[in-house]
């Protein structure tokens, strides 16, 4: 009788710590990359009040099966359904990223690596990725060798928002191309008069724009109608004032005017000193004009400077140390067609092909996005993207093994297999993330409320046996009455 009332209590235990089990998983249905555990039962030691015997040929008695009694339920196993995704929520946010597959993110708390599912992750004050638990998410840096790419390493911090990420390089001009036409009836292009400018901008290696103001006009023989000549007017500032000019306020207010560090400018291959006028600082460039020549039959392109067939001439400012470089200014696209007396001149910052050279002034970081296979890039308002660094994976041979931690992070055990410190990348699993998603709780409502009814039953059960077996021991005691 005795070990039926022990029996029973072995059955609440389990039971309740089924129930357990249970109220954990509805409590967190709502946890982000939350996996469900399930219990399983064994039962345990048998008492053998009779041994097996076989059957007796002599004798003819035929064999007799063991009689054993046994002495209650054991908890097997708690498992975590690890492997079962859960449901999808968009959420939009860029740093929000959900693994398709079975790998994990590798986080790191107070100098050790964990392992978790959820994806919900922002930037702390020092500009790294990291969990709303403050553990750091670790990947790959940047190459130094290939900036993009990312050097296959030991895991480290992602510090996508550290100060040298917040800003992208400027980069100096070097191609730029005029685009328009020319019509040769438009009396402001006569030699007399003062000509049409055409301005072109470009960018030095601080990321400063300046315009280059070029004047066309019609070459002094007034016979060639389809040869042009070509200066430079001026190049200004991005306050619109002369490169050439310094000017000056002295104590009783007047202005004075005086040349600049950037005292001349080569163009098609010649330097010319820029006069400044020390009353109304006008600047006054005296050069030979570069010649255009077109086509007089057919309006087309012929070429620009002394060499035949040239398409381009050399262009830049001369300053001593200064930060600008040389500019190849292509004409190959102007036209020499009749518009009603009108001409158009646009310079386009680029080569006439893909754009190259166009140069970009220096760019604040204005977004980051995470690609499908991790990596991470910085947007700037100059038209840069930056590779920032790469996230990684681990993946393990029996992730049921790993032990849960709490705040969503999970660790390493005997027998979840070791993480080599690497990662992977996620591709190299057959996985991919998916940015601006989470990943939800794994969690079956219909099936926890039927493993609560279950549970509930069982446990009610039991605590018959004990309550039956008291009666009946109640009902041994009264004999003796």
């Amino acid at each position: 009788m005795m070990r039926a009332l022990y029996s029973g209590v072995s059955g609440l235990r389990v039971h309740q710590t089924k129930m357990d089990v249970i109220g954990n998983n509805i409590a967190n249905v709502n946890t982000v990359g939350f996996k469900r555990s399930s219990v399983t039962f064994s039962d345990i030691l048998y008492q053998t009040t009779s041994a097996a015997t076989g059957p007796n040929a002599t004798t003819g008695a035929a064999g007799i099966n063991a009689m054993q009694i046994g002495l209650g339920a054991n908890v097997a196993s708690i498992t975590t359904k690890i492997t079962g995704t859960g449901g999808s929520q968009r959420t939009d946010g860029w740093s929000d990223l959900m693994i398709e597959g079975d790998s994990f993110f590798v986080v790191n708390s107070n100098g050790s690596n964990y392992f978790t599912k959820a994806g919900s992750f922002n930037v702390d004050a020092n500009g790294n990725l990291c969990t709303p638990s403050g553990a750091l998410v670790m990947g790959w840096q940047v190459s130094p060798d290939d900036p993009s790419s990312c050097k296959s390493d030991n895991v480290s911090a992602l510090r996508v928002m550290a100060p040298d990420n917040l800003f992208s390089e400027p980069e100096a001009t070097t191609n730029v191309y005029l685009k328009g036409n020319i019509d040769q009836n438009d009396t402001q292009i006569a030699f007399e008069a003062d000509g049409r400018l055409a301005n072109i901008q470009f960018y030095d290696n601080l990321g400063n724009l300046y315009t280059a103001a070029l004047n066309v006009k019609q070459n002094e023989d007034p016979e060639e109608t389809n040869v042009y000549s070509v200066t430079v007017s001026n190049v200004f500032n991005e306050k619109g004032e002369s490169v050439f000019v310094s000017k000056t306020v002295e104590e009783d207010g007047t202005i004075t005017y005086g040349p600049s560090t950037i005292t001349s400018v080569s163009f098609g291959g010649s330097d010319y000193e820029a006069e400044v006028n020390e009353e109304t600082g006008e600047v006054t460039i005296e050069m030979d004009g570069v010649p255009l020549e077109f086509n007089a039959s057919s309006g087309r392109f012929v070429q620009v400077g002394e060499e035949e067939g040239g398409t381009s001439v050399n262009f830049n400012l001369v300053s001593d140390g200064g930060p600008f470089v040389p500019i190849d200014v292509d004409f190959s696209k102007l036209t020499m067609f009749s518009q009603s007396g009108t001409t158009n001149l646009e310079g386009v910052k680029g080569d006439i092909a893909k754009g190259a050279g166009a140069g970009k002034p220096v760019g604040n970081m204005s977004g980051i996005t995470i690609d499908k296979i991790g990596k991470i890039y910085g947007t700037y308002d100059n038209g840069d993207q930056i590779l920032l660094g790469q996230i990684v994976v681990a993946k393990f041979a029996n992730p049921a093994g790993l032990e849960s931690i709490g705040n969503n992070m999970y660790a390493v055990t005997q027998n979840s297999g070791e993480f080599d410190g690497i990662g992977k990348d996620i591709s190299s699993t057959g996985g991919k993330f998916n940015t601006g998603v989470l990943e939800m709780s794994n969690v079956d409502l219909a099936n926890e409320f039927t493993e609560m009814i279950t549970t509930q039953r069982g446990f009610q059960a039991n605590s018959r046996i004990i309550t039956t077996s008291d009666t009946i021991l109640e009902e041994l005691i009264n004999l003796k009455r």
